[in-house]
């Protein structure tokens, strides 16, 4: 079964400007890291970065393909399923992994295991999701705890936010559907670093630490081992 990723890039933003060019602390580009988890996925067959400007190409890396798409899929009224309707008519594949740039932290590891749960034919389609577990209200009464009986956060029930990391699913199921989860989707939890999207200065400002923090446990890491040898 042929595998595409399709990694949507806009390169103006609302709510952070320029946000999938902005570099991290050492110089990379946070459309990068997308792009190495696809490429690192070993169900994936080839990778496509989909962005209406060709200037983009600089940014896309050469194991991966940059594709054209229209203007109008720029507009602030089109969501994620009007751009997998159009990458579809031009790309055939059996399985389509929609991916997206704002997941510095996404893993190969996790991505190739929501391509394995729709490959076996117990799930139509997959995605990622982090567990939320706080006292949460709703039009001014608490929605998942008793305000007089107050548990601990831990014993509460889990509600589950999703984690843009990868969208799988079969062709078949968006053509039915018209959109990218079925109506037996599996669910792969990540932790809350790998759950990290980017949609606000705060987000790029807190996953940059994040980044900063990873590469120098990294570093120290990899300097000891050296060091034991």
């Amino acid at each position: 079964m042929k595998t595409v990723a399709l990694i949507p890039i806009k390169i103006n933003s609302g709510r952070l400007a320029l946000k999938n060019l902005k570099t991290f602390f050492d110089g990379t580009p946070l459309m990068t890291f997308i792009q190495k988890a696809c490429l690192e996925a070993k169900n994936i067959d080839d990778v496509y970065v989909y962005c209406s400007d060709e200037h983009i190409c600089e940014f896309v890396l050469p194991e991966a393909n940059f594709l054209k798409r229209p203007e109008y899929l720029n507009g602030d009224n089109i969501n994620a399923n009007d751009i997998i309707k159009e990458f579809i008519k031009v790309v055939d594949a059996d399985i389509y992994v929609n991916a997206h740039a704002t997941s510095p932290f996404a893993k190969s590891e996790t991505i190739d295991t929501c391509i394995e749960k729709v490959k076996s034919g117990k799930f139509d389609s997959a995605f990622c999701v982090s567990p939320v577990r706080s006292f949460l209200w709703k039009e001014n009464k608490p929605l998942n705890y008793n305000i007089n009986s107050i548990p601990r956060t831990q014993d509460l029930p889990a509600i589950y936010a999703e984690a843009p990391i990868s969208y799988v699913f079969i062709k078949d199921v968006f053509q039915k559907y018209g959109r990218r989860t079925g109506i037996n989707p599996y669910m792969k939890e990540v932790n809350a670093i790998e759950a990290i999207d980017i949609d606000y200065p705060e987000d790029f400002f807190i996953a940059n630490a994040v980044y900063r923090e990873l590469k120098g446990f990294d570093n120290k890491f990899n300097c000891n081992n050296k060091e034991n040898k």
